[in-house]
């Protein structure tokens, strides 16, 4: 007999909330598949085109760059960005150039920033407008020729450029 019963009161938004992630994991628990720790982003054709564009043949490396973004932007009318890239700035290996792209907003190149030695270090302020729940994808290209890559996460809660 050593049995109880714990029960719980459910407040409004506790209940609803529950119910959301519910119903949006509902599409995978009916298949059978094993639920996605984050939904994948999607990638426009714009981004693809551009980021074919640049990459080229290229092999791009990971871990060389440093974004700081916020996980969540409660506007997407103005997102602050630090990029910085790992290495050296000397004649004769430097950041020549740092490309921003999104990954689902209407223009996929953000932007692009020209480095030489004369900046004493890879690094780079802005902000940037996204459209919606997307991935933000650095491309840094080094004067060897070698490209760097660094991929974050941006929840966006009310989205900019205009959609």
């Amino acid at each position: 007999m050593g049995h109880s019963i714990a029960l719980s009161i459910l407040n409004r938004r506790t209940f609803l909330t529950t119910a959301a992630a519910a119903v949006s994991l509902s599409p995978f628990i009916a298949r059978g598949d094993e639920v996605p720790s984050a939904l994948p982003s999607e990638r426009s054709a714009e981004f693809k085109e551009v980021f074919a564009k640049l990459v080229g043949n290229a092999a791009p490396v990971e871990g060389k760059i440093t974004v700081d973004l916020p996980e969540t932007a409660d506007n997407g009318n103005f997102v602050p960005i630090t990029i910085a890239v790992n290495g050296p700035m000397t004649e004769t290996d430097y950041v020549s150039a740092i490309h921003l792209l999104s990954t689902a907003n209407p223009h996929a190149h953000v932007a692009t920033f020209h480095l030489s030695p004369l900046n004493a270090v890879a690094r780079v302020q802005s902000r940037m407008r996204l459209a919606k729940t997307q991935d933000v994808i650095v491309l840094a290209v080094k004067s060897g020729g070698e490209m760097l890559i660094s991929t974050t996460g941006v929840k966006v809660l009310i989205g900019g450029c205009g959609i």
